[in-house]
């Protein structure tokens, strides 16, 4: 293992003045070993100006609050389920394919997708693989488009083993002029 050069620990120190400890104790602190040149560069060393801290946007896709508060709260009932137990990855990519198919073609907009838990005690490589993918499947699905959000599902049905998939309105079938 290499000691760490002079400019390196500069670094290091200015990088671990900026912890804050855990505990309430007050801690002193060593002074920091800052190199004679790199202090001379510190202090010539323009400071950044702070930009204005705004309130951040609403991503694109989100629910308005009362989705939110339905689906947190287990009010929505979810209008088509797609249970995945006992399925491989590629039945289970076959399955979410088809269930949202159909879900959009009937215009339902609630899905339930049932993954499962993961096991205690076994090894998440061996448990929880569709869990671990879902996601970045339901992003790269040929749905993706007329998907509003995923969301954990409510524990009465089924908590962290299921999410909810919420479908846009499908605006083609509008009757308002």
């Amino acid at each position: 293992m290499r000691s760490l050069a002079a400019d390196e620990k500069a670094l290091w120190a200015r990088v671990a003045s900026t912890i804050r400890p855990l505990s309430r104790d007050p801690i002193e602190t060593p002074p920091s070993p800052v190199a004679p040149e790199l202090r001379k560069q510190q202090r010539q060393a323009p400071r950044p100006v702070p930009a204005r801290v705004s309130a951040p946007a609403a991503p694109a896709g989100t629910l308005d609050s009362s989705w939110d508060r339905r689906l947190s709260s287990g009010e929505a009932d979810p209008d088509v389920t797609i249970d995945l137990h006992g399925f491989n990855l590629d039945q289970a990519w076959s399955a979410i394919d088809v269930g949202l198919d159909r879900a959009i073609a009937s215009g339902k907009r609630v899905v339930l997708l049932i993954t499962g838990h993961a096991r205690r005690g076994e090894p998440p490589v061996k448990r929880g693989k569709i869990r671990a993918v879902v996601h970045d499947w339901l992003e790269a699905s040929r749905h993706s488009q007329r998907i509003a959000a995923v969301r954990g599902a409510h524990r009465r049905h089924g908590g962290g083993g299921s999410l909810y998939i919420i479908l846009r309105r499908d605006r083609s079938k509008s009757t308002i002029p």
